[in-house]
């Protein structure tokens, strides 16, 4: 529906954009508060100067969302050269010096090696920095005090774990404005804009939808560009133990703020006439709650949530940088034949979803290894 250099029609990822007669009636009454409160009509989110309220473009057509495993494999099982073993667990990276040489693998009761002459770690922004801890790469005295031996002393593995930190602010709805009970709010339309006083542009989004369950309007408030940063820690040398996630949400101050700017503006939105209709009252925080600089504070640091947006956990950066992991290629900072391809090395976690740019990224280093002839 747009034919710019923003928007192609070719990919192998169907995307899109939920059509403004398909809003339900929430959300419509969203969209003109939002119109009332003076913010801008936003036809397309997926442009780089997106603001303002407008539908949604999903990959998901027929209620199906559209992974890399239904959009490209389908393209490439028939290749000679491709094995996929689902259902399968890798330990480690196997390591002969300083060169990755292979991976330790399980799968069903079968334990075997695989060998490579390059291994690409694609397991996302925990099973990555996981992976490479478990292997000997990381933060020394995480290693040391597991029993793993190093083969890299990484300190930024691990570290600066990004994510859109959110609350979800409930409202009563009107008696006679029944929320149905059979389904869950589909996500079709929501408002970005910028937080007052914010030097970041956009950083902050309002989605709208509803829960059945207790009966609530609902308005998702998401800090887009967050401040805080936190770190996944290794617990085991066992790979059976996940790692530890300390998100350090609303650390900094300025999160703070914001997300109270958030909550108040999501709040006027339901007072206005345009949802008068539906809207009856806050169910939480209730009014004694937001007028309160602290009690906010304190409701948001009980309530606050991952949009499950994680990325960060092995940054690309110069290695001058002692927290980077990688290079601008995916190449592993004092290693041979080891890349990371996925949203860990996202220096920080955009704007918006981290679906698209995964692959994104999965694209750009595979044209590297073309080119160099990997």
């Amino acid at each position: 529906d747009f034919h710019d250099d923003f928007h192609g029609s070719e990919g192998p990822i169907v995307v899109r954009r939920h059509p403004m007669d398909t809003l339900t009636p929430d959300q419509r009454a969203f969209y003109n508060a939002c119109l009332g409160a003076g913010f801008p009509e936003n036809p397309d989110h997926n442009h780089p100067d997106a603001i303002g309220v407008g539908s949604y473009a999903m990959n998901n057509p027929d209620d199906v969302r559209w992974s890399t495993a239904i959009g490209y494999l389908p393209l490439s099982r028939h290749r000679l050269n491709l094995t996929i073993r689902p259902n399968s667990t890798t330990h480690r990276v196997v390591f002969d010096g300083d060169r990755a040489v292979g991976v330790q693998v399980e799968s069903g009761s079968e334990q075997f090696s695989a060998q490579g002459h390059e291994i690409i770690l694609c397991a996302g922004a925990i099973g990555s920095p996981h992976l490479l801890m478990l292997s000997g790469v990381g933060p020394s005295d995480q290693l040391n005090s597991v029993g793993i031996p190093i083969v890299k002393d990484l300190p930024g593995v691990g570290q600066n774990l990004r994510d859109h930190p959110n609350v979800a602010v409930l409202w009563h709805s009107k008696d006679d404005f029944p929320i149905p009970e059979d389904r869950v709010a589909p996500q079709k339309i929501a408002m970005r804009y910028t937080a007052q006083d914010s030097p970041l542009d956009r950083d902050m989004i309002l989605v709208m939808r509803y829960w059945h369950h207790i009966k609530a309007l609902v308005m998702s408030v998401t800090i887009n560009l967050a401040k805080s940063h936190g770190e996944l820690k290794l617990d085991s040398a066992d790979f059976n133990i996940q790692p530890s996630l300390d998100y350090k949400f609303l650390q900094h101050p300025f999160d703070r703020q914001r997300l109270r700017d958030g909550i108040r503006l999501s709040a006027d939105l339901f007072r206005r006439e345009e949802m008068g209709h539906i809207a009856a009252g806050p169910m939480d925080p209730d009014e004694a709650t937001m007028a309160s600089d602290d009690a906010l504070d304190d409701w948001m640091m009980t309530h606050v949530s991952t949009s499950h947006h994680i990325s960060c956990t092995c940054k690309m950066g110069p290695s001058s940088d002692p927290m980077a992991v990688v290079d601008q290629y995916g190449r592993v900072h004092g290693l041979e034949g080891l890349r990371v391809a996925d949203a860990s090395i996202l220096p920080d976690c955009p704007r918006g979803n981290t679906n698209v740019p995964a692959m994104l990224i999965g694209e750009r280093v595979a044209d590297f290894i073309r080119k160099s002839g990997g």
